[in-house]
């Protein structure tokens, strides 16, 4: 009996945040166009043979799932959910004990001693990513060059604690559609962001922003100071960034 009021109560609580992003939804002309339209594409989808299909469907999929994570019931909606599944069936998490967060990566600190190597010629090189997945930049000794690449879905790290910036100023350029940003950048280096988001929030020097349909442009302490600085221009549709000081 415990078990079923849980679920009743359960249902209650996610019917009224639907209620809630229904209204959200229904306000915004803009989302709720989006929503429209991306209905539309898979109801069009339906009458078209099965290779036409394809392109509308997972454009009209997209475009519904974007209207959606735009909404702040939704995510109310997905938090209550989680909370709920935690407190009902929290055993299934029991594993998670196990991890040792303070082992993360951007929370280690050691001394790397950057080995020197011929310089690799930069004309034309070329760079494959993916554009779906989580990825990690800097795992080992490089030579640094800017970065500047598309992602559509993804976490992604870089760590310039490998490398050498040179002196003057470096660039990384990214542009994603939905995931988490983290850069780990040494200690003396002048630090510029320029941060576009539909919606996410920026971690820099313990200060958080967040960021609702807006840009916004950062310095680092003593920036105009460093021989070294680095310019951090990141767009992205929903996801956090951080830069963290390692």
């Amino acid at each position: 009996m415990g078990m079923r009021n849980n679920w009743k109560w359960f249902l209650l609580i996610e019917s009224l945040l639907l209620i809630v992003a229904l209204y959200q939804l229904i306000h915004n002309l803009f989302i709720l166009g989006l929503f429209a339209i991306g209905g539309w594409l898979i109801f069009l989808s339906r009458d078209q043979q099965k290779r036409k299909r394809r392109m509308p469907l997972v454009i009209g999929i997209f475009l519904m799932a974007f209207a959606l994570m735009s909404l702040a019931g939704f995510w109310y909606m997905l938090i209550g959910a989680v909370v709920f599944l935690y407190l009902n069936y929290g055993k299934v998490f029991s594993k998670m004990d196990s991890f040792n967060f303070q082992q993360a990566p951007w929370n280690e600190k050691e001394i790397v001693v950057v080995e020197t190597t011929d310089s690799l010629p930069k004309n034309a090189k070329r760079f494959k990513r993916n554009w779906l997945g989580n990825e990690r930049i800097g795992n080992t000794i490089y030579e640094w060059d800017d970065i500047n690449f598309s992602i559509f879905m993804g976490d992604t790290i870089i760590d310039l604690g490998n490398t050498i910036l040179p002196k003057n100023e470096s660039y990384i350029v990214i542009r994603k559609g939905f995931g988490k940003t983290r850069i780990l950048v040494p200690n003396g280096i002048g630090i510029m962001i320029e941060h576009s988001a539909v919606k996410g929030k920026i971690t820099f020097e313990e200060q958080q922003y967040i960021l609702e349909n807006e840009s916004v442009k950062l310095y680092s302490k003593h920036y105009e100071d460093q021989a070294r600085t680095l310019k951090i221009i990141t767009n992205v549709l929903v996801g956090d960034l951080e830069v963290i000081a390692i």
